[in-house]
């Protein structure tokens, strides 16, 4: 498929973060994230645009179609404000969607702070990539990305994506026993 190291697209949705007017924390979040949870040699792909359906749209159908990454995550756009529109970006370029990875993110925020309920956090798959959305809060970037993570991977294989493996120290992945 792709030569090492494996692309792994990360999109921030931030109108402010887009203009500059303050650093975009939660690309890196992820970044920090999916370090501490693969051993698969990757490289992230980021992006960064403003809460704009189409631009979203746009940089999700390039990430999955042209970069080649069978996992996008993005960050951002989740809540119930009138711009926070990536989960419906993320539901129109997909062929799939995977409301589990949403409900589990949820139910472990809620044990956070009872705002979760708020979040319309989801994930999707596009032809051979998993497309999955977080919230735009580091410190709920981690929890989330930890709690759906141990399904990702297979998640990936069924779908004929790249093979991610993860430090099971950190996160066991479940594979079945073939």
């Amino acid at each position: 498929m792709t030569a090492f190291p494996i692309p792994i697209g990360i999109l921030t949705v931030s109108d402010r973060a887009s203009r500059g007017v303050y650093e975009d924390l939660g690309g890196p979040a992820i970044e920090r994230e999916l370090a501490r949870l693969l051993v698969t040699p990757w490289r992230a792909v980021r992006r960064l645009v403003p809460d704009e359906r189409p631009e979203i749209e746009g940089r999700l159908v390039e990430l999955c179609d042209t970069e080649g990454c069978s996992l996008v995550v993005t960050t951002g756009g989740t809540g119930p404000a009138l711009r926070d529109v990536t989960p419906e970006a993320t539901e129109a370029v997909c062929q799939r969607m995977m409301p589990g990875f949403g409900e589990l993110m949820r139910s472990v925020s809620l044990r956070v702070v009872p705002t979760a309920i708020l979040s319309r956090q989801t994930a999707g798959i596009r032809g051979r990539s998993l497309i999955v959305n977080l919230p735009g809060k580091p410190s709920a970037i981690a929890d989330c990305l930890e709690a759906v993570f141990p399904a990702v991977p297979y998640c990936i294989d069924l779908i004929g994506g790249h093979r991610l493996e993860t430090d099971p120290a950190v996160c066991k992945a479940f594979r079945p026993k073939a």
